[in-house]
């Protein structure tokens, strides 16, 4: 069986262990369904996310052009603190970056490779956790917009990583922490704005991730310099896949590459 598609990231819910679903256009496959199978990858050409022309990907999905442009990678995406539409000020899109900006934010603490702080709207929790591959996080701080979540997150980032070790993360070298503990130990450096939105009496979230064998080397399959792969999918863990044979694939960073996609 063959699925032709371009490479979206995968949609995921939280239950005893996450499942995952792989958007294939007329399909969407249970990628859980398909641990201990061999799958082919095969690159079949570009196609831009936002302009969807054959045009080589430069960054999140986006051709050169695009990312250049477009309102949805702004620089306040990956840099919340650079967030103005709370001010009436736009970037690229004000409209567009009211819709987004202007909505609750959670910046919360994950361990993934080790505790690390982030942000994220509230309708994307837990699916940010899942997609860094965290198995623990907790809420900090609820706030209004993206600014106030922006200045939290780099006031913590001076006393916890803001980063994941994906090579740690893969291979399961990880480390329980209580992250009750930190939250509560940080919270004297959340800044006077955010201070009111701190979250009191919460729980951590533990996260279990479908895969019958983690790697102790990683390979990692890169699309543009190797055109095809086939391997026993044993994992998936953050946005990657997991093969017997020590690769991994980062779902997320091939978006905008159209594959086929052939199941064994």
């Amino acid at each position: 069986m063959i699925y032709r598609s371009v490479l979206k990231k995968m949609r995921t819910s939280l239950g005893e262990e996450v499942n995952y679903f792989l958007d294939m256009g007329t399909d969407i496959l249970h990628m859980n369904q398909l641990l201990d199978r061999e799958i082919a990858i095969y690159f079949v050409k570009y196609e831009c996310l936002n302009c969807h022309l054959p045009k080589k990907i430069f960054r999140q999905g986006f051709c050169y052009d695009c990312f250049q442009a477009s309102a949805k990678v702004g620089d306040w995406i990956m840099k919340p603190e650079l967030s103005t539409a709370h001010l009436d000020q736009e970037d690229r899109d004000l409209a567009y970056e009211k819709s987004v900006q202007l909505q609750p934010h959670i910046v919360y603490l994950a361990n993934s490779s080790d505790v690390k702080v982030g942000v994220t709207r509230k309708t994307q929790v837990p699916t940010r956790w899942i997609d860094q591959g965290a198995h623990e996080a907790i809420e900090v701080v609820e706030v209004p917009n993206r600014y106030l979540a922006g200045i939290t997150e780099v006031a913590l980032k001076a006393h916890v990583a803001d980063k994941t070790n994906w090579r740690t993360m893969l291979k399961n070298e990880i480390q329980d922490k209580n992250l009750v503990d930190i939250k509560n130990q940080l919270k004297e450096f959340i800044p006077e704005e955010a201070k009111a939105y701190f979250i009191e009496d919460n729980q951590e979230t533990e996260i279990n991730f479908p895969v019958l064998s983690y790697p102790k080397k990683l390979k990692s399959l890169n699309l543009s310099k190797q055109e095809s792969y086939k391997g026993k999918l044993v994992g998936i863990k953050g946005q990657y896949f997991i093969f017997e044979d020590n690769t991994v694939f980062n779902v997320r960073n091939n978006e905008g590459f159209v594959v086929d996609l052939e199941l064994h």
